[in-house]
């Protein structure tokens, strides 16, 4: 099973996947569909051999071992305990190979699932005949045949959908998150950290259940218990507890068991999608670093080979230097390279511009490299909550597997910064679809009481529209840039202003018992 696992998952990783037309717009439905089909076969083949895993045991390897292992008595020869540890440590080894086979495919799992989400949200395919839409998934569910039995279609890149193609390449599909996360930058490691944190905010802790350890009488006998209640008993443990056991049980000790869910409650998801964005991050600023550096640095010449006078150094090692003083002899050698250049005097002193273009290099990696990709997946993820229904969150697949459907005050304050500079330099050099918006979690915020204002009323909403509605009355910009942010035609924007104008709480008895009646009949 292992190797089955192994060989299938390194031809996905050899490129039996070309993956270089995703960063171009698909030219016809042909090219589109035989990417999709080939990661959802791809996807139903790893589910099975996952739920095989399952069933073999793979999920907990190392418990066979715990349950039989070797019992050392005072009696063993050293023979037979030399005998025992080499066939302890054979187990060993292939319980490690189980779980790092199984954890594998879970990555790849997920990659799928995430590289899916987009193509979803980037694709729809209209009928010639009728002009029906379709979902990608739900076309091929039809056998790639319409309603009105024609089988004539043509492909539609949905603009205003939640999609971001360019991290499909950097997905680790073969399961080789640890090798993709090897080969991240310095900045690219605390950008990867800074990503993770915002897709594991956790939200306030909330009662899951509660477990009393009570007392009471049975049969004449005093029996201690534990008893295990779901969180609808929270608040009245105590009065369940006397149903259960009558009136003279006592409560001996109270356990209380909460939850905090993430905003990505799957640590696989968190992982991959920080990987993808943070390389993309790297991409993009391996196009444009030369050109950041220009605008922010005064003496960029001089920092280049100062540079490359380290690296060249740092390559270097003499065959006549131990190498216990190896470190020091590099440091002898960068600074009488230095000296020679004039950007270093007799002292050891750098010279003073270059000083500070050293110091401006670093707060350019920290404050702008590593920002990029948390700028990128939080907008990304903003636009998803607002330009998306409740139920399309709850019903289908997403750019971002396992979302959570809302989120509180707590999880929204990740929001809270705009990442200015950063959005500034992506709409310039990327020529990026993205706002700064410093309260993005108050508009959020908005959008969901919206959500609940309206549940249960059948109202049908543009919601690519709404996302945008929100932003521009509630933001400064004006409607022709919120309308180029969110790739949303301008009366499309006006209309759902209307519309939400229109929908408001019913002010009289009679306006709220028939929004009532509507509720129940739905």
């Amino acid at each position: 099973m292992i190797t089955e696992s192994e060989k299938f998952l390194n031809e996905i990783e050899k490129g039996k996947l070309d993956l270089t037309n995703l960063k171009n717009d698909f030219k016809d439905l042909e090219s589109f569909l035989e990417i999709y089909e080939l990661l959802k076969d791809n996807l139903d083949k790893l589910q099975e051999m996952k739920e095989s895993m399952d069933e073999s045991g793979y999920t907990a390897p190392f418990r066979s071992l715990n349950r039989y292992g070797s019992r050392i008595s005072d009696n063993i020869d050293f023979e037979e305990l030399s005998e025992i540890s080499r066939h302890n440590q054979i187990f060993r080894n292939k319980a490690s190979a189980k779980r790092n086979s199984f954890d594998r495919v879970k990555y790849a799992i997920s990659a799928h699932r995430i590289a899916l989400g987009n193509l979803e949200e980037y694709g729809k395919i209209r009928c010639m005949e009728c002009k029906k839409s379709y979902r990608v998934s739900s076309f091929l569910d039809a056998r790639k045949t319409c309603k009105c039995e024609s089988s004539d279609f043509e492909f539609k890149v949905n603009h205003s959908g939640v999609h971001r193609l360019e991290i499909i390449p950097y997905l680790p599909l073969s399961g080789n998150y640890m090798v993709l996360m090897s080969g991240l930058s310095s900045w690219g490691r605390e950008s990867f950290k800074r990503v993770l944190n915002i897709l594991k905010q956790q939200r306030r802790g909330v009662v899951k259940t509660v477990t009393p350890i009570v007392k009471y009488k049975e049969n004449g006998r005093t029996i201690t218990k534990r008893v295990p209640l779901d969180s609808e008993f929270a608040d009245s443990y105590e009065e369940e507890l006397r149903r259960r056991f009558g009136k003279g049980v006592r409560i001996e000790r109270l356990e209380f068991h909460r939850t905090k869910p993430t905003i990505i409650n799957d640590k696989h998801t968190c992982t991959n999608l920080a990987l993808a964005y943070v390389k993309h991050a790297e991409d993009i600023v391996e196009r444009h670093s030369e050109a950041i550096f220009e605008d922010k640095i005064k003496d960029l010449n001089n920092l280049k080979i100062y540079d490359e006078i380290i690296y060249s150094v740092n390559l270097e090692k003499p065959e006549f230097i131990d190498s216990n003083d190896l470190e020091e002899w590099r440091k002898d050698k960068i600074n009488q390279n230095l000296q020679e250049l004039g950007l270093i005097d007799k002292f050891g002193h750098l010279d003073r511009q270059l000083k500070k273009d050293l110091k401006e290099k670093d707060k350019i990696k920290t404050k702008i490299f590593a920002d990029i990709a948390p700028t990128l997946i939080l907008w990304d993820i903003s636009k998803y909550y607002l330009c998306t229904s409740h139920d399309r969150r709850k019903r289908y697949g997403s750019p971002f597997p396992y979302i959570r459907g809302d989120i509180d005050r707590q999880q929204r304050k990740v929001f809270q910064n705009p990442h200015t500079k950063v959005v500034k330099i992506l709409q310039d050099k990327e020529k990026e679809h993205i706002l700064s918006i410093p309260e993005m979690d108050l508009l959020l915020h908005k959008k969901f009481k919206f959500e609940g204002r309206i549940k249960n009323l059948n109202i049908k909403l543009n919601y690519a529209a709404v996302g945008p509605a929100i932003v521009f009355t509630n933001s400064n910009y004006n409607i022709k840039e919120v309308s180029y942010a969110f790739k949303v035609g301008e009366k499309s924007i006006k209309h759902e202003i209307n519309n939400m104008k229109s929908i408001r709480k019913p002010n009289t008895k009679r306006s709220r018992d028939f929004i009532d009646l509507v509720k129940n009949k739905s």
